[in-house]
C-alpha cells in the first residue's frame, strides 16, 4: 500500500492529537475506565450509531432519484457500509469513492453520478450540523459564559453563522455560474502539491453532477429532512454513550458534542478517524465541565464500539460483491477517471 502525502499528513495529525490527549494520563487507569462502562447502555449506543448507516441509505435514495429513482435499499446499505469500512482501514479517505464505486456495481448508476450525490450529501450534512450546533448553543441547558479553548462561545456562533452564509453563497454561484467557479478553483489550487488540485476540481465537478436534487424543491426538502433525522439520531447514540460512562447531560449536549466531533473528523487523520474523533469529543465535553477521565473513557469506548460493526459489515458486503481490498483502494482512481470523462456534461446548461 503506497502512502501519499495526504496519508502521511493524516497519520502525523493522529499521532500528535493522541499524544496531546494522553500525555498526562495513566493508561492503565484509562483502560479500566473504558471497560467500566454500563455495557447495556453502551451496546444500545453502538446499535443506534450502526443503524444510522441505514438512515443514510434511506436518504441516499432521495439524492439518487434524479439519476435512478428505483435503487434498492439493500444496494444502498451495502455500498454505504463498504464506503465506511474503507474509511476505517484505508488511508486518504477513499470511502466516498469506494461507496460510489460499490453502488455502481449493484445498480444502473455510474460511479461518477453516485459520487456527485455524495458530494451533495456532504453539503447537506454541513448545513445540518451548523444548524444543530446553533440549536444546542441557544438551548436552556447550555452553560453560560462558556469559552472553547479561550475563545468566547459568541465568537464561535458568529463564525458558524458566517460559514453557513459562505456555503449558501457558494451554492448559489455553483448553480448560476458553474464554469466560472470551476475556472476560479483551478486557478486557486494549481499551486497545490501533487494531484491535490485535480482532487479539488474533480470534487467540484462531481458536486455539480449531483446538484439536480437541489433544483427540485421537493427532493431538497426531503433530503434535508433525512439529514436532520440522521444527525439527531446520531446525537441520540452519543447521549446513550454519555450515560454508559456516567456522564449525565441533556440531549442538547449530545448535539453540541456530535457537532464538535463532526468538525474534528473533517481534519486529515489516519484511517478510522483516530485522534480527531477523540479530540472533538474532548473539546465538546470540556464545555460542559466533564472531567478528563470520563471524557476519554467515553471517546475511546464509544469510538471503538462504533468502529467494529460497520467495518465487519463492510467487509462482508465487499466479499459478497467480489470486491477485493485492492479494488476498494483503487476505487478513487476509477471514480476520478469517470468524473473527468463526464465533467463536460453537467456544465453545459450553466454556460
Amino acid at each position: 500500500m503506497k502512502l501519499g502525502w495526504r496519508a502521511i499528513l493524516g497519520l502525523g495529525i493522529t499521532v500528535l492529537l493522541l499524544w496531546w490527549l494522553l500525555r498526562n494520563e495513566d493508561l492503565g487507569e484509562l483502560s479500566r475506565a473504558i471497560v467500566s462502562a454500563d455495557f447495556m447502555l453502551l451496546g444500545a449506543a453502538v446499535a443506534v450509531a450502526t443503524s444510522g448507516f441505514l438512515v443514510r441509505a434511506f436518504r441516499w435514495k432521495v439524492l439518487l432519484h434524479p439519476l435512478c429513482p428505483d435503487t434498492k435499499l439493500r444496494s444502498r446499505w451495502a455500498a454505504t457500509n463498504v464506503g465506511f469500512m474503507a474509511n476505517n482501514i484505508l488511508p486518504a479517505r477513499v470511502g466516498e469513492f469506494a461507496r460510489a464505486f460499490a453502488l455502481s456495481r449493484l445498480e444502473p448508476v455510474t460511479a461518477s453520478g453516485a459520487f456527485g450525490t455524495l458530494a451533495v450529501e456532504r453539503f447537506l450534512d454541513g448545513v445540518t450540523i451548523f444548524t444543530l450546533l446553533l440549536v444546542a448553543v441557544f438551548s436552556s441547558g447550555f452553560p453560560s459564559g462558556v469559552e472553547i479553548r479561550g475563545v468566547p462561545i459568541s465568537s464561535v456562533v458568529n463564525g458558524v453563522a458566517l460559514m453557513v452564509g459562505v456555503v449558501l453563497v457558494a451554492l448559489f454561484l455553483l448553480i448560476a455560474l458553474p464554469r466560472k467557479v470551476i475556472a476560479v478553483a483551478e486557478w486557486i489550487t494549481h499551486r497545490l502539491p501533487g494531484d491535490a488540485s485535480r482532487h479539488v476540481v474533480d470534487a467540484l465537478e462531481a458536486f455539480l453532477q449531483g446538484l439536480t436534487v437541489v433544483r427540485s424543491p421537493r427532493l431538497l426538502a426531503l433530503a434535508l429532512l433525512w439529514s436532520f433525522g440522521f444527525w439527531c439520531w446520531q446525537s441520540f447514540a452519543f447521549w446513550l454513550g454519555f450515560l454508559a460512562y456516567g456522564i449525565h447531560l441533556p440531549y442538547s449536549a449530545a448535539l453540541f458534542v456530535n457537532a464538535m466531533v463532526a468538525f474534528a473528523v473533517a481534519v486529515p487523520s489516519s484511517p478510522g478517524f483516530f485522534g480527531t474523533f477523540h479530540a472533538g469529543a474532548a473539546v465538546g465535553l470540556e464545555v460542559f465541565g466533564v472531567a478528563q477521565g470520563p471524557t476519554l473513557a467515553f471517546a475511546f469506548g464509544f469510538h471503538f464500539g462504533g468502529f467494529v460493526p460497520v467495518t465487519l459489515i463492510g467487509f462482508y458486503y465487499a466479499w459478497r460483491m467480489g470486491m477485493s481490498l485492492s479494488e476498494v483502494e483503487k476505487s478513487e482512481s476509477v471514480v476520478e477517471e469517470e468524473v473527468e470523462r463526464d465533467s463536460g456534461n453537467p456544465l453545459e446548461s450553466g454556460s
